[in-house]
């Protein structure tokens, strides 16, 4: 019998995770739910589910839900969902305040369910290929920049673009952040649209991520500063670059993974810990932890 899957809110992102479901083995989509009817209609008509206005009217249809709703939302439709027995494919950030992402953790215990949180740069083909390279990180360097779309602005740019490098950097340094300095600026929103942080781990490790909504282009990438090597990763191309000492010399090893969709590995991921109950990847507790560096930035940001 397939698992039977419904998504909550088909905006943007949303109808992605309808797309993927519908294309997956072993998966049924059921059922979509939004509050936008013509919408919601549009996408159930397209791959074949139904459609309901009211999110708890898919619950006696599926067995496990994608919640893809605004940020400020995320607590209540997840809370209710895991009182109906449903395991959660919840978009990140988390929620709006680690209260609330505590409240979600030890609901999802106590429910036995599966909570996990879409960090979806987990999934990038380059960050994968990369990390059996990134072992001893010294210094960290991150950039996610993008032009001004209009979306994503009901969150400052650090909950929208830069908890996705918060979240890599904390799997990759492995070890909790002691001292965070940040900068940023209101420019065209009512919420922080541009910031730059610095972090210091209890293990010596630093790093610098930047985030920005403001750019007059897109661009990704993570630098991995070790002792004997620089690891570069291109999320959007997806290449990796490893430069290290030979000799004299600097040599370069290139890799370009198989391009995969970072989403469709994600889902698929969900998938498979609902099946075999396992720990998701980015579980509840890791995106609280990312959230609690971003709220963190937010604070000092405020205070300048």
């Amino acid at each position: 019998m397939p698992l039977r899957i419904g998504v909550i809110g088909v905006g943007y992102l949303g109808r992605h995770h309808a797309r993927i479901y519908s294309e997956l083995e072993g998966v049924e989509l059921t059922a979509v739910a939004d509050a936008d009817a013509v919408q919601g209609e549009e996408i159930a008509g397209r791959y074949g589910c139904r459609f309901f206005m009211r999110y708890a009217d898919l619950f006696p249809l599926c067995d496990a839900v994608s919640i893809v709703t605004p940020t400020t939302t995320h607590h209540e439709v997840a809370m209710e969902c895991l009182a109906a027995g449903k395991d959660i494919l919840l978009e990140k950030p988390i929620t709006e305040n680690i209260d609330e992402a505590d409240a979600l953790i030890e609901e999802a215990e106590r429910r036995s369910r599966i909570l996990q949180v879409g960090h979806l740069e987990r999934y990038n083909p380059g960050i994968l290929a990369a990390a059996d390279m990134m072992t001893q990180p010294r210094f960290v360097e991150s950039e996610r920049i993008s032009p001004f779309l209009g979306r994503g602005i009901d969150v400052d740019v650090t909950l929208d673009l830069m908890i996705h490098d918060i979240d890599i950097v904390l799997s990759i340094v492995q070890a909790k952040p002691v001292d965070i300095r940040a900068i940023g600026e209101r420019v065209l929103t009512e919420k922080v649209d541009v910031a730059k942080a610095w972090l210091e781990f209890e293990n010596g490790c630093k790093a610098l991520i930047t985030a920005s909504r403001l750019s007059p282009e897109k661009q990704r990438r993570l630098r991995v500063f070790q002792r004997d090597s620089l690891v570069s990763v291109d999320y959007q191309s997806h290449e990796v670059r490893r430069y290290y000492k030979n000799g004299s010399d600097i040599a370069c090893e290139t890799l370009n993974p198989e391009n995969k969709e970072p989403l469709k590995e994600e889902l698929k991921d969900f998938i498979r810990c609902v099946e075999t109950r396992s720990r998701p990847r980015v579980s509840g507790v890791e995106a609280r932890d990312a959230l609690r560096v971003a709220l963190r930035i937010n604070e000092i940001v405020d205070a300048r």
